[in-house]
């Protein structure tokens, strides 16, 4: 199973590396159109997102335009934990572990009042299965929230069976730029 997720780690990274900055913001911006329709998100009054990579789906431009509205939360990594903080600006990040910026905003530990997550991943397929780079940091995260969980990917990040153990969190829900791969039955 181990270098199954190691492989298909490989592969997306490859494709990651063909792909135009470009691209990925205008892609990006579509992804999050989708978020946005969506009557769960339009009614969550706590997002937790987190701070793009540029690897990543990127979250900049989403999390400024809906700071006011609604709390926004991003990850801080504190050890082999995730932490949660409240996003109050650009001028309040830091760089963290492995190079995130990372929010010195309020610690927040109201867990329950989460209603949505939208989580990043390496892969993702269309049952939900979700691999992530690898640390755990969502698997353990995730069953401490009663949140809808959705996790965002381009379309080329999607694979066709994403391996999984049993200790592997499953998403609620999966969108791409192309629209939504999955969403929980």
């Amino acid at each position: 199973m181990m270098e199954e997720k190691k492989a298909l780690r490989k592969h997306i990274a490859q494709l990651k590396g063909s792909m135009k900055s470009s691209d990925l913001s205008v892609a990006s911006g579509q992804l999050f159109a989708h978020v946005e329709q969506l009557p769960l998100f339009q009614e969550a009054h706590t997002v937790l997102c987190y701070y793009s990579l540029p690897d990543e789906v990127q979250t900049h431009d989403f999390v400024e335009r809906w700071k006011e509205r609604k709390r926004i939360l991003l990850p801080v990594v504190k050890g082999a934990d995730l932490e949660l903080r409240c996003y109050t600006g650009r001028q309040d990040l830091k760089l963290g572990a492995y190079h995130i910026e990372e929010p010195t905003g309020e610690l927040f530990t109201d867990y329950a009042s989460v209603d949505l997550v939208l989580v990043p991943g390496v892969s993702f397929d269309a049952t939900g299965a979700r691999l992530g780079r690898g640390k755990g940091y969502y698997d353990r995260l995730l069953p401490k929230l009663s949140s809808y969980n959705i996790g965002v990917c381009y379309d080329f990040q999607v694979s066709p069976q994403v391996p999984c153990e049993p200790f592997d969190r499953r998403m609620d829900a999966v969108v791409t730029e192309s629209g939504w791969l999955y969403v929980r039955p």
